[in-house]
C-alpha cells in the first residue's frame, strides 16, 4: 500500500532524451554530455564557434572560449589585439596595458614625464609623478631651493615649515632669533 501511495505522490521522471550527435555517455551516473567544443542546448550539442585569436575553454558557463594573451574580448564575438603605445607594456592579464616608469597615461598614450631640475620620479601610483630633492620644494612646475635662515636647519617635515630653528633660537617672521621667549 505504501508503495502505491508513493507512486502517486512522486511522479515518474521522464527518461533522458536519446544521445545526440557530438555527445558521449557520462562516465558516472546516467545520461550524456557534449563533447569538447560543443555546448548543450536542450537535447542537442551545438558547436562553439571559437573566433580567431581565441581558444576553447570547455566550460559549461560563459561563451565557451577565451582570448589569447595580448587580445581582448569584444562583444562576446571576437578578440582584438591590445595595442600598446610607445612607453607602455602589456600587463600580466594580457588584456590591458600600463605605462613604464617615467611615463604617464594620457588617453591612449604614454607620455614621458618631464622632470624639472632638482627633481626625481616618485615611487607611488597616485599623486605627483615627481618630487623635489632634499632642500627644494615644489613651486608650480619647478623645484626651488628652500631658503633656510641663519641658525636653522632643514627638517624632514612633509608639511608646515621646512626648517627648524637651532636650539637656543626661536622663530620670528621667517628668521631664527637668539634668546629666550
Amino acid at each position: 500500500m505504501a508503495g502505491m501511495i508513493a507512486s502517486f505522490a512522486f511522479p515518474a521522471f521522464a527518461q533522458d532524451a536519446p544521445m545526440p550527435a557530438n555527445a558521449t555517455a557520462r562516465s558516472y551516473g546516467e545520461g550524456w554530455e557534449c563533447d569538447r567544443g560543443y555546448r548543450r542546448d536542450v537535447d542537442a550539442c551545438l558547436a562553439i564557434i571559437v573566433p580567431e585569436n581565441a581558444y576553447a575553454t570547455n566550460r559549461t558557463y560563459g561563451v565557451g572560449w577565451e582570448c589569447l594573451h595580448g587580445f581582448q574580448e569584444v562583444d562576446d564575438a571576437t578578440c582584438l589585439e591590445v595595442v600598446v603605445p610607445d612607453g607602455g607594456y602589456l600587463d600580466s592579464s594580457g588584456q590591458r596595458w600600463n605605462c613604464l616608469r617615467g611615463y604617464t597615461k594620457v588617453d591612449d598614450l604614454c607620455l614621458e614625464i618631464d622632470l624639472p631640475p632638482n627633481a626625481y620620479l616618485a615611487d607611488r601610483g597616485y599623486g605627483a609623478a615627481w618630487l623635489c630633492d632634499r632642500g627644494y620644494e615644489v613651486e608650480g612646475d619647478a623645484c626651488v631651493a628652500i631658503a633656510v635662515p641663519e641658525n636653522a636647519f632643514l627638517n624632514g617635515s612633509g608639511y608646515g615649515q621646512p626648517w627648524t630653528c637651532e636650539r637656543g633660537h626661536f622663530e620670528r617672521d621667517d628668521t631664527c632669533e637668539c634668546g629666550f621667549r
